[in-house]
């Protein structure tokens, strides 16, 4: 396992294990299975995996809210399914299908939910910091889909957390929004909260985290920066051209000395060959050739 990227584990985890009974006596299905995890303090990290990988059932055990059935986790030096309140207050959880009270305005909303902690940060500051400083008065019901989001982030970290849970925080958002959101992420790393974030969207994934694991069949398959995942091999450039009508493809670190070796042995006219291209793979391409064809969709998460 790749050591955390900075300081101390915020979060460790060995030999995870959770496994779903079926009901009416079908087959029980493992949502997780034997996962090892390590996230360093003050560091992006990211999950990647397909619907059913394990993602969800992973950070829902690593905020206290699943029970385990095997497996060492660590969430700040302390055991979810045991810690306490203090624990709590240090930890902050932006869920994908958040609730909120609607007729409250964002103010009252964020000054109501900052007395749930011992030591919150003012709540005038917080609204400021994630960008709704002029929505401050508007009722939540009537905030747009990114101004929502931007609230859920104030109420995750209206305690000051050290570590930010972050599930698909992007999903709906309008390329703007999205790039927005991430400015506030970067920050928020940047001012020392240590961030695991699941998503769907590779470019994001990419543009935000230090790490990034990809999970499948509730295994981790793949685990390091994102211009590294997937090793040497898979992010080696690809040589594909058309001979006799069918798409030969060549992996090479040489591409411009094999496009001349080809041209060459192909002997065709005016130089050109047919089909040609020549790509560097980008993160979802290595994604997709770590998780196959598999599109996992159970509900076992």
């Amino acid at each position: 396992m790749a050591a955390p990227a900075r300081g101390e584990a915020a979060v460790a985890v060995r030999g995870l294990r959770k496994t779903y009974r079926a009901r009416h006596g079908g087959t029980a299905t493992t949502a997780v299975d034997g996962l090892d995890l390590e996230v360093g303090r003050g560091e992006i990290f990211a999950v990647l995996g397909p619907n059913g990988a394990g993602k969800t059932t992973t950070v829902e055990i690593l905020e206290g809210f699943r029970d385990r059935d095997a497996g060492e986790v660590s969430v700040l030096g302390e055991d979810p399914a045991r810690a306490g309140r203090a624990w709590r207050a240090r930890i902050g959880v932006v869920q994908q299908d958040s609730r909120d009270l609607g007729e409250l305005t964002v103010a009252e909303h964020v000054g109501a939910t900052a007395r749930y902690y011992p030591a919150p940060r003012d709540p005038a500051e917080v609204i400021d910091a994630v960008g709704l400083a002029e929505h401050a008065r508007k009722r939540v019901r009537v905030l747009s889909g990114g101004q929502r989001r931007r609230l859920d982030v104030a109420l995750g970290i209206i305690g000051q957390p050290e570590l930010l849970f972050l599930d698909e925080p992007t999903t709906g958002f309008d390329p703007q929004a999205r790039r927005s959101f991430w400015e506030l992420v970067s920050g928020l790393r940047d001012g020392g909260t240590t961030i695991l974030l699941t998503t769907h969207y590779l470019d994001e994934a990419a543009h935000l985290a230090d790490r990034v694991a990809v999970i499948n069949r509730g295994s981790v398959v793949a685990l390091g920066a994102p211009e590294e995942l997937g090793g040497t091999e898979a992010r080696t450039p690809r040589v594909s051209w058309l001979h006799d009508g069918e798409r030969r493809t060549l992996r090479t670190d040489q591409p411009t000395a094999a496009v001349t070796r080809l041209r060459d042995e192909l002997d065709v006219q005016g130089g050109e060959i047919p089909g040609l291209t020549v790509t560097r793979p980008t993160l979802e391409d290595v994604y997709l050739d770590l998780i196959g064809n598999d599109t996992t969709s159970e509900d076992p998460r």
